[in-house]
């Protein structure tokens, strides 16, 4: 993948609306192509993913595993769709198995990059924090409904 077709992988995603053009020139830089072959795990739940893959090209399946996994597995196959987007913040393990569906590429944006880049910046922090807390007060509100199902709510 060229630099500039990283640049433009990086503009295609949501997630990184948050940064300037400058800012996602200097995530490009520092991100790295990466191909998989239909079948080929990209990370195994479980994991500590070093960053997030953006997908270029191809259909991801993403497989939440272990306790409490009640969601279904699911697909991706938008271009510039982020995948993982908490580990360019957070060191942790991740609670799905992503597998390349068809042959894929992606964008790997690695964290230290990512974190370098919001250290610089504390405009961009400060945009990634709202971004973050919005991203997670919308999956807490999907599972309100589980919840009170689960307590025996109708």
């Amino acid at each position: 993948m060229r630099f500039d077709n990283a640049v433009g992988v990086l503009a295609q995603a949501e997630f990184f609306e948050m940064c300037d053009d400058e800012q996602r020139r200097l995530l490009a830089f520092a991100s790295e192509r990466r191909s998989f072959a239909a079948d080929d795990v990209i990370y195994r739940a479980g994991d500590v993913p070093g960053g997030a893959h953006v997908l270029a090209l191809g259909t991801l399946k993403v497989k939440p595993e272990g306790q409490g996994a009640l969601a279904k597995p699911y697909v991706v196959s938008e271009a510039g769709s982020v995948v993982s987007a908490m580990a360019l913040i957070l060191a942790k393990p991740r609670p799905v198995t992503i597998t390349a569906v068809i042959d894929c590429e992606t964008l790997f944006v690695p964290r230290q990059a990512f974190l370098k880049l919001l250290q610089q910046s504390p405009d961009l922090a400060q945009r990634a924090v709202e971004r973050i807390q919005g991203d997670l007060g919308a999956y807490l509100g999907a599972l309100e409904p589980m919840g009170s199902k689960m307590r025996g709510g109708s």
